[in-house]
């Protein structure tokens, strides 16, 4: 069966939020697998609605703000992120790095709130609403170490091909690596990448559990330049981070609200 109209729709404003310099329309229809005409009659009326902007330069598409606009009004009025701001802001000014929370939404790991502790220097300090990648990141071991070796690998296979462009140089490039990763992660009770993400990048990770199933719900970090955060600062921070995610599992307006997501 054909896809509807709205599965493109909908095709093309995720293909768009994961290209944020703009496509042109033969890649658009080609990837929502739309003839030209159809792809640009569709871009129209989500240029229509707000959701699509052409650029007057190059004739590229891109999305505007008020696709993040949405996302952001629905979280601020789920009541999370002053719920777990209070949570962030410590580990935050304590580390003196970024520290980020992201919630598990059917398979993907959204960053949906951040708190950033570094005050001078390189600054790690990416957008929210970015997903993390499933074979590279130390949200992910920490999230995926919970599944069976299976069950992980099927997850970062449904991903997609693992593509190693601008990754670091330590980032896995097999599912054996993978399965290494999580098997760490399994014994140090954390997530943990060095230049993997991206070159020069560290991180550790922790898992926000649901109360009485223990289901991972959502992921805590903590990120930075890997000169300043060294693998002595990770085993420095990791009790922290291990306690502010606990603590986040107590909050009843996150697990019930991210219960329905996961």
């Amino acid at each position: 069966m054909a896809a509807s109209l709205l599965t493109r729709a909908l095709g093309a404003l995720e293909l768009l939020a994961l290209n944020s310099r703009g496509l042109g329309l033969q890649v658009i229809a080609d990837s929502v697998d739309m003839p030209k005409s159809g792809a640009h009659r569709l871009l129209g009326e989500l240029m229509q609605q707000g959701f699509v902007i052409q650029d007057a330069d190059n004739g590229q598409y891109k999305l505007t703000g008020k696709l993040s606009s949405l996302g952001m009004q629905h979280l601020a009025g789920s009541g999370i992120i002053n719920a777990v701001q209070p949570l962030l802001d410590p580990l935050a000014q304590t580390s003196g790095e970024l520290v980020r929370l992201a919630v598990v939404d059917r398979s993907r790991l959204i960053f949906i709130a951040k708190a950033q502790g570094a005050q001078s220097g390189l600054r790690y300090d990416p957008d929210s609403g970015g997903e993390a990648p499933l074979f590279c990141t130390a949200t992910a071991f920490a999230w995926l170490a919970g599944f069976s070796d299976d069950e992980a690998i099927r997850l970062v296979a449904s991903r997609g091909p693992i593509n190693l462009e601008n990754r670091g140089p330590a980032s896995p490039s097999s599912f054996a690596e993978i399965l290494h990763q999580l098997s760490q992660t399994r014994t140090r009770g954390f997530g943990q990448a060095i230049d993997m993400s991206a070159p020069g990048m560290s991180a550790i990770a922790a898992s926000v559990r649901e109360p009485g199933t223990g289901h991972t719900v959502a992921v805590l970090s903590i990120g930075g330049p890997s000169a300043r955060l060294t693998e002595q600062k990770m085993t420095e921070f990791a009790p922290l981070l291990l306690q502010a995610a606990d603590e986040l599992s107590q909050l009843a307006v996150l697990t019930r609200y991210l219960h329905i997501l996961a």
